[in-house]
């Protein structure tokens, strides 16, 4: 779940996506669907056709925590939006101002350390609405100043010194406090966290909020959920409410969040982290006291260095060797062999991978399911199955724009259980053909309730399967054939998952010890046995071939192992229990927050049909058009054609259909204003666009023979009309998009009196012009090391042309490529890079559409080639610390050499330009996001001298 204040925008109080005229794409579903609102008295939900049932039960669900899940920050947020969005098989949610909406992506997700025991949308329904409190906590003092003078953007300005990890943490202690589960109360949600604490590691402040190209520390969500609940258990529930009332009365100078806290507390907010590190420490050493540890020994890995590095997964291919998957900050998601005795072997890397624990493997195949998104609508995304022989290599696709959750073999490789949430939230397992992906038996279930994790026994006969039910989750065994279903575990609120059937038992993780380890339930009887006992927990645990061994992975601070132990069931403990009762273990973070929340009373686990007051919500017709002039953000704009900051207004409908920006500018140097809009339809296939821009020139020219200067001031007309197509063609490791556009522009003049001009420049007659371009980009994905992609393609084509007979006339065809390319070093990169540009500019010259060398000035040729090869490198990765004003995290290097050839006739020139640019990754002032600065040291041939120039590579956000 997320919080989304789109950074770079807030910055300008609402910005366009670039120096361009052309407005962002935006995410979106098809045209085609239909969508419909119900309203109470504090939310619209809006929703598409389809949706209705589970619409209401959100709409109410929201009213009915519009006062408890605001009660400790002491403000009800005012109405609001909610957007469901129910074609994509993410599970998310996000709450953004610009424009103020949250939205939810239903699909219920089978990772159990996310929704616990709840229903994703009531989990949703807490977490997100305790966002939309946060940020209207801001209407005071000068956040609502702040609002006044920019809307939302302005508003969003004055939040951006409150630190990310309080807004999510708080939202985490909020689902934690108000509903029996929430991640405060799963042990897998801070176990790295206690890894490194157990470990030694104990992180700067800086470090911990910041991050690192190293180590794992916890993220924001983990980190801000320990430090805003241990200051509500020692400073009162209330005390967050009191930091923002007075943040927000003025917030707007460096560390003013801490400095607030101090004045409230006695503790900044680096004094709040050590404290909580120290606590946490001594109660996680505490409970390892006693603990009687089952011995394991690792599959050994290939040599990772002091890098985070995280084997997962594993799935036994024979009785001596796993298939597990592989990733961390150094390495993108791969599947890799290990074996006893044997180098790992890396056997696929992996595309855009979706819920990676139910990676299964069955009659010498692999199988799991990655992302594809549509083409062209961003909002639907689909999950389909991926199927690798082990044996050739083959790689197949069974099906197509499937909906799947979660999809695992059986032993004979021949079929697959798979889980699919709809767009009407309809829950559903099927029985597939492995060859072909088609459904061979969907299951009946009446009473919609999720599937989870769902896995075959060796029999193949057999499956296990993790129900969520109105009391909590319970285990069942499905006969595949018959689809009867025997309860083995019935329900409670434990958060079970991943079970493995074996002989007479079914493995399971559990958490019902205080953290999550291995456990097995006896099918006759119910009695539960703990399997393992390990420092920081177990998990996925799976059975070799011959029944001899158990292998599973476990969290360490350099990144998870696998592991494998003998798997002797008349070794197992006494049974623990028999039945449903399940008594949580003390958790003092959760239950002091849960015996101190204000809205003290649960959320629950069912809905009271009753729980709002008044007429049955009635369904109605939502239609985007209508909606599109929601006005967001006022003062200052970006300029569309990227000129600085005006004065204007920015509108976005809340499914992000139409976009428009209008403003007034003024130009300094010339003393000149203009007035400009720009609007962006996107809810058909094609993006339309259209700009308009009026305004006003002054220039001087120096007349030849002595004649003086002549000074004039005219007016322009710009109008520019055309039509994008966007298309993401992503389908493997390789990340492709294609881009499709074509312009027409008009700029003429008024007043326009100077006897010459530049010919770049629009003088008495006016431009008709016509643009087209292709773009083509594919790229291996990036690690989080990586400095730049290690492989892939790209092209540019661009094409302008006057072809209306009237005006000025001007042609210019342009090319350009780039070859990416891996570096000598694991996380250098080459990219190599070449460009041809034709042009016929006897009237009229367009801009350089290919790339030119760093450090000269644009020279205009009618034909211009340009080539340039650069390498990319990190140089240290580091953890350097300038008081509480600067965390260093790393510095980089690029070494480049551009060159270019231009002819125009007899008149030609050849320049180069070569470097060195050297940049520092890092965070001001405590700050999450970092930025890249730098310097170029750069030598050019046309002025023959070497020049020093400083670098802005990202303001990061």
């Amino acid at each position: 779940m997320r919080l989304l204040l789109p950074t770079a925008l807030a910055l300008l109080a609402a910005a366009s996506a670039s120096a361009q005229t052309l407005l962002p794409i935006a995410q979106q579903v098809a045209a085609r669907v239909r969508w419909y609102e119900v309203r109470t008295p504090h939310f619209r939900v809006v929703y598409p056709a389809g949706f209705d049932e589970r619409a209401r039960r959100t709409a109410q669900r929201l009213e009915q925590v519009h006062t408890p899940a605001a009660a400790s920050l002491g403000a009800a947020a005012r109405p609001v939006t909610v957007v469901l969005q129910t074609r994509t098989t993410v599970g998310n949610g996000f709450v953004t101002l610009l424009p103020r909406h949250s939205e939810f992506f239903t699909t219920f997700p089978q990772d159990p350390y996310l929704t616990g025991t709840l229903d994703w949308l009531d989990q949703l329904t807490v977490h997100e609405y305790r966002h939309v409190v946060q940020f209207d906590k801001a209407h005071r003092g000068v956040g609502q100043l702040g609002y006044l003078l920019g809307g939302f953007g302005g508003l969003g300005l004055t939040t951006l010194g409150v630190p990310d990890w309080f807004a999510e943490g708080d939202a985490v202690g909020t689902e934690t406090a108000l509903t029996r589960s929430g991640r405060g109360r799963i042990p897998n949600f801070g176990a790295y966290y206690r890894a490194n604490l157990l470990a030694g590691r104990r992180y700067s402040y800086a470090e911990a909020t910041g991050g690192s190209f190293r180590h794992y520390v916890p993220n924001h969500y983990v980190l801000g959920y320990y430090l805003s609940t241990r200051l509500k258990r020692t400073a009162g529930p209330t005390a967050w409410g009191q930091v923002l009332d007075n943040y927000y009365d003025f917030p707007v100078y460096p560390f003013s969040f801490s400095d607030k806290l101090r004045r409230l507390t006695g503790l900044r907010t680096d004094d709040l982290y050590a404290q909580t590190t120290r606590e946490l420490d001594s109660l996680w050493r505490a409970r390892q006291t006693g603990r009687t540890l089952t011995p394991a020994r690792d599959f050994p890995v290939a040599a990772t260095g002091k890098v985070f590095t995280e084997y997962q997964y594993p799935q036994y291919l024979t009785d001596s060797t796993v298939l597990a998957l592989k990733s961390g900050l150094g390495h993108t998601p791969q599947l890799v062999e290990l074996g006893r005795g044997q180098p790992e072997r890396t056997r696929l890397v992996l595309g855009l991978h979706h819920n990676p624990e139910q990676l299964s493997v069955g009659g010498g195949k692999a199988a799991w399911l990655e992302f594809r998104n549509d083409p062209r609508w961003q909002q639907q995304v689909y999950s389909e199955l991926r199927v690798l022989d082990l044996a050739s290599g083959r790689l197949s696709r069974p099906g197509r724009r499937t909906h799947y959750t979660a999809a695992v073999l059986s032993p004979d490789g021949s079929r697959l259980l798979a889980v699919s949430t709809d767009s009407a939230y309809q829950h559903r397992l099927h029985l597939l053909d492995t060859e072909t992906g088609r459904v061979l038996r969907t299951y009946a279930n009446p009473a919609n309730e999720p599937y989870l994790h769902p896995r075959f026994g060796a029999d193949g006969g057999t499956a296990a399967v993790v129900r969520l039910e109105a009391a909590g989750k319970r285990l069942e065994l499905l006969d595949v054939a018959t689809g009867e279903a025997r309860i083995v575990l019935p329900a409670a609120n434990d958060n079970i998952s991943h079970p493995q059937p074996g002989p007479g038992y079914v493995l399971f993780n559990s958490p019902r010890n205080g953290q999550d380890e291995v456990y097995a339930v006896q099918t006759s009887t119910g009695a539960v046995q703990q399997v393992t006992s390990r420092p920081v927990g177990s998990y996925h645990a799976a059975i070799s071939p011959d029944g001899q061994r158990l292998a599973f992975h476990e969290i360490r601070a350099q990144g998870s192992r696998v592991v494998e132990m003998p798997l002797r069931p008349a070794a197992w403990p006494a049974a623990l229990s028999a039945g449903p009762a399940v008594i949580p273990p003390t958790d003092l973070y959760a239950d002091e927050l849960t015996a101190r929340e204000p809205g003290a009373a649960t959320v629950g686990p069912v809905l009271p049909l009753d729980s709002v007051a008044g007429p049955a919500l009635v369904a109605r017709r939502y239609r985007r058009l209508p909606h599109a002039p929601n006005l967001y953000g006022w003062g200052l704009v970006q300029s569309p054609d990227g000129r600085g900051l005006s004065l204007g207004l920015r509108a976005q409908d809340v499914l992000s259909t139409t976009q428009a920006v209008a403003g007034l500018g003024y130009d300094g140097t010339e003393r000149t204003g203009r007035v400009f809009a720009d609007v962006s339809y996107q809810g058909l296939g094609p993006v339309l666009d259209l700009g308009v821009e009026h305004g006003g020139r002054r220039a001087s020219l120096l007349l030849p023979n002595g004649g003086g200067v002549q000074e004039d001031r005219w007016n322009y007309t710009r109008l520019s009309v055309g039509s994008r197509l966007p298309l993401v063609l992503t389908t493997s490791k390789m990340l492709t998009s294609l881009t499709v556009g074509a312009f027409y522009q008009l700029e003429q003049t008024q007043g326009y009196e100077l006897p010459a001009r530049y010919t770049n420049e629009v003088g008495r007659q006016p431009l008709h012009a016509l643009l087209g371009t292709v773009s083509f980009s594919r790229t291996l994905r990036q690690s989080y090391r990586d400095v730049a992609p290690r492989g892939g393609q790209s092209l540019l084509l661009t094409g302008r042309d006057t072809p209306f007979g009237t005006g000025l006339r001007a042609r210019q065809l342009a090319a350009q490529g780039s070859l990416f390319l891996p570096g000598l070093g694991l996380h250098h990169a080459l990219r190599l890079r070449a460009g041809y540009q034709f042009q016929q500019q006897r009237e009229y010259r367009f801009g350089a559409a290919v790339f030119y060398p760093r450090g000269l000035p644009y020279l205009s040729f009618d034909h211009l080639t340009s080539l340039s090869g650069e390498y990319r490198l990190p140089l240290s990765d580091v953890h350097w610390q300038l008081t509480r004003l600067l965390y260093v995290q790393r510095l980089k290097a690029n070494v480049f050499l551009d060159y270019v050839r231009g002819e125009s006739g007899p008149r030609h020139g050849s320049y180069h330009s070569t470097g060195l640019d050297v940049s520092a990754v890092f965070n001001p002032l405590r700050l999450r996001t970092p930025l890249e600065v730098g310097l170029r040291t750069v030598y050019n041939s046309y002025y023959g001298a070497w020049e020093v120039q400083p670098l802005v590579l990202n303001i990061g956000f």
